[in-house]
């Protein structure tokens, strides 16, 4: 793989705010800051200055299309990786590979790609796209089988279930391929990720699970594969001020928003965002800490959020000691995000990333 990607932070091309009802749940969403590019770029700043080594670009109906966020924050940036988030399905492979070339040449060798296959089929409806669970994933596996041969350069031809091509070759095959991140829980995502992926993402499960996860990756492949951990972090200089701040993002969303984002996310048919609804159960709670599911992990963020609903909460230590849990299980990259990104991309780039990266801290 080109550019080392340990720890990434997030661009919140959907909106993003003091509060967890800035979340991906359509009809929950609120937000005190729109993604305008002045601001998405500020972020992506601040994040490289940081020391953040990437960020990742959502996709979905509630965010701003990944690949143009992208290509404008080459601009404002000079060594961040663009984790670029895309859909198989929403366009040809060939296009997918010609496109991603092209941005990984002109952002010098800063591109990565996320493939998310969907997890819900009224949200796949809404683009267009009516294959199920299960087919989303197949045709995943053959999408990215042609994109990795467009990027081999030369001739192609290929008739399958889903896609037929007859290339004489594509301008893609000169360029170095970006590293391929893909993500799901369910035996169906574990395949196409063991057959077709560098890194294998994960959102954040306490670290027993995560250990049972990479097993049963492991299980699929005995090749070399990368795993990174998707998990927001409410990180301050005390434990006691890091939960306060949870407690304060917990109590200023109503119950009623939280019913509605229960309702949305129970239709989902994504396995991983089953076992995050699983943490928290969707239960109403009294303390704030009721919600912790490990030491320090914290699931009340899923209770108005889709997809990650996870928090490490604690002391900069505490969090890194968290982190470096995760790593002892087979861990080996970060995607973390705050609430706001913008304010918390600093606290943590500055206090949490030289204790995980084992850098002497400034007196």
């Amino acid at each position: 793989m080109n550019n080392p990607c340990d720890y990434l932070w997030f661009i919140p091309s959907g909106g993003d705010g003091h509060h967890l009802v800035n979340s991906g749940v359509r009809s929950v969403r609120g937000s005190a800051r729109t993604p305008d590019i002045d601001y998405l770029a500020l972020v992506a700043r601040v994040a490289e200055q940081a020391g953040f080594d990437g960020a990742m670009l959502p996709t979905g109906l509630t965010t701003e299309d990944a690949w143009l966020v992208a290509s404008m924050l080459t601009a404002d940036t000079r060594r961040l990786v663009l984790l670029v988030s895309a859909r198989p399905g929403l366009e040809l492979p060939t296009t997918f590979a010609q496109k991603a070339a092209t941005l990984q040449r002109l952002s010098d060798g800063r591109l990565a790609v996320h493939i998310v296959n969907g997890g819900n089929s009224d949200e796949q409806r809404g683009y267009g796209d009516f294959l199920d669970h299960d087919q989303r994933y197949a045709r995943s596996g053959e999408f990215l089988d042609v994109v990795r041969r467009v990027w081999a350069g030369g001739p192609l031809r290929h008739a399958g279930a889903h896609y037929l091509v007859d290339s004489p070759g594509l301008p893609a095959g000169h360029t170095e391929a970006p590293p391929v991140w893909f993500g799901g829980a369910s035996d169906a995502a574990l395949r196409v990720s063991a057959a077709h992926a560098d890194v294998h993402t994960l959102w954040g499960e306490t670290p027993p699970m995560v250990a049972e996860r990479l097993a049963a990756l492991r299980a699929h492949t005995a090749r070399p594969l990368d795993t990174a951990l998707r998990i927001h972090v409410i990180a301050r200089a005390t434990e006691a001020a890091a939960w306060d701040e949870a407690e304060r993002l917990l109590r200023a969303v109503p119950q009623s928003l939280i019913d509605v984002a229960q309702r949305q996310l129970a239709r989902s048919e994504s396995v991983g965002q089953q076992r995050m609804r699983g943490l928290h159960r969707g239960r109403t709670v009294r303390r704030v800490r009721d919600l912790e599911v490990h030491p320090n992990i914290w699931s009340g963020v899923g209770l108005v959020r889709g997809g990650a609903g996870t928090a490490i909460v604690g002391s900069h230590a505490q969090v890194a000691e968290r982190m470096s849990e995760y790593r002892a299980v087979g861990v080996n990259r970060f995607i973390l995000s705050g609430y706001p990104n913008l304010e918390e991309a600093r606290e943590v780039g500055e206090h949490v990333l030289p204790r995980v990266r084992g850098e002497r801290l400034a007196a």
